[in-house]
């Protein structure tokens, strides 16, 4: 049976070539394809790579590949997802493909364009298990590219790099595993781009085309923020709901579900990042993502929780007891934390410093703990405050960005936080006491915009929340 099965496989993959982009562009197919009727549109993309385009120098040429399949285990892949530099200036979200920018007008096997996208072949046999695929019929309808080749065409394609003063890639991707049934995987890619550059008398750039993109997805387009805001708007509804389904006797991941539930009923395709629900102890682990404990009392709770939505994903966090009730050290914490992120948005102005929020949060906790008596000198507050305060957002939850000064369309997170471990150098009334609060922040021309405002931030709101009933439990 073994053998049948197998040579059943190769007899399909043969036949693949008579069907590969033979026949023309089949709507109804193309529908299945891409189900969402929100996503970034052919032109938002068009103009990114233009403006990259600008930016580039005479006479260069920029390559950026997808990323590429990862393996969970044995026969099993990663549910896969889009190369987020890759998927900003194409719109395509499958593997095996690449992209080229030509800063003009150059020939590629009789295609005369300044941006040419190859993609993975349609495959019958594959697309009954693995998805249909968008070949280069469907790429040139939906993503709008008028010089699109499979992959394996550019192995045999001639272009020629030396004509180029300027080469300019990113770093190649890591991980790459090379598939021996697949001619247009990703691997078989990277390898043709190294034998056609690997001669040049220049190296090749991996600096500038970085550059380049941190600096124009740093700023926001108003299409972006229409899935910025979707995606916040998610992680908010979720943040409120474990709120009131947290009670005593709960482990972490009992209220991370009730969140992810919340992500994925509102049409979140991923968490934006693995989901930190850390209770007691554990909240004093930055990145914690363990989420087995079982929590009692009043044990504090810190998720930091962010849905994706096409891409682009929310990155919020807050902190209250499983009880419903704060604790006066609890109280005392959390309302400093507080009081540093208000800081903090008061300084989330176009033009200063983009340090300048994490300068002003810093300096409010190092006051407050120092009048706590936690520490004895404001020198000391990276004992308890040890990340900084802001970071962009985006396509990544640590999204590309220059970091020098604030920009009107800047998506920046606001988020510090103490915590105090146990064994930590003050009173143990303090200990296991672990405060984060995180806010997504659009910067304005007059100021900014916490886009994440509605889920509930002060004590008495978080305790006001906590007594609402649940979807989850209608007799709370």
């Amino acid at each position: 049976m073994k053998k049948q099965i197998s040579f059943y496989f190769f007899f399909c993959i043969a036949l693949v070539g008579f069907a590969q982009d033979t026949a023309s562009v089949d709507t109804a197919r193309l529908s299945q394809i891409r189900y969402d009727t929100d996503l970034l549109t052919a032109e938002f993309h068009r103009d990114r790579r233009e403006a990259v385009r600008k930016q580039m120098p005479d006479n260069s040429v920029a390559v950026i590949f997808s990323a590429p399949v990862r393996n969970f285990a044995n026969d099993v892949d990663y549910q896969y997802h889009q190369n987020p530099n890759f998927y900003y200036l194409t719109g395509n979200l499958e593997p095996n493909s690449m992209l080229i920018i030509t800063k003009n007008n150059i020939d590629i096997d009789g295609k005369k364009s300044n941006e040419f996208l190859f993609v993975q072949n349609r495959n019958p046999f594959a697309e009954v298990w693995t998805g249909r695929r968008l070949g280069k019929d469907g790429a040139e309808k939906l993503l709008g590219f008028s010089a699109v080749f499979t992959s394996v065409d550019f192995k045999k394609s001639k272009i020629n790099f030396k004509k180029f003063e300027f080469v300019l890639m990113l770093p190649y991707p890591e991980g790459v595993v090379a598939d021996k049934y697949d001619a247009d995987d990703l691997a078989g890619l990277i390898e043709a781009v190294k034998s056609k550059t690997d001669t040049l008398d220049n190296p090749l750039d991996d600096y500038s085309l970085r550059k380049i993109l941190a600096s124009l997805r740093s700023v926001k387009q108003d299409e972006e923020m229409k899935l910025m805001r979707k995606a916040i708007d998610i992680s908010v509804e979720a943040h409120i709901e474990m709120m009131k389904s947290s009670e005593p006797g709960m482990h972490e991941y009992e209220v991370q579900s009730a969140g992810e539930y919340v992500f994925k009923k509102n049409g979140s395709e991923y968490v934006g990042y693995p989901s930190i629900c850390g209770g007691r102890e554990n909240g004093c682990v930055l990145h914690y993502t363990t989420n087995r404990k079982q929590l009692s009392g009043n044990d504090l709770i810190l998720l930091d929780m962010g849905a994706e939505y096409h891409g682009y994903t929310a990155d919020v966090t807050r902190t209250f007891p499983m009880n419903g009730k704060f604790s006066p050290e609890q109280k005392a914490i959390y309302e400093l934390v507080l009081q540093s992120q208000d800081s903090g948005f008061g300084k989330c102005k176009a033009g200063i410093s983009f340090n300048s929020p994490h300068l002003a949060a810093t300096d409010v906790i190092a006051d407050g703990l120092l009048r706590l008596g936690i520490i004895k000198d404001k020198k000391e507050v990276t004992k308890y405050f040890m990340h900084k305060t802001s970071h962009y957002l985006g396509l990544d939850v640590h999204d590309p960005g220059t970091y020098t000064t604030l920009k009107p369309g800047n998506v920046i997170t606001v988020e510090p936080g103490i915590y105090i471990a146990e064994g930590s150098d003050c009173d143990k009334k303090w200990w296991n006491i672990g405060v984060r609060i995180e806010d997504d922040v659009l910067i304005t021309e007059t100021g900014y915009v916490n886009l994440s405002a509605r889920a509930p931030r002060t004590v008495a709101d978080i305790e006001k929340t906590m007594l609402q009933k649940s979807i989850f439990f209608i007799n709370k």
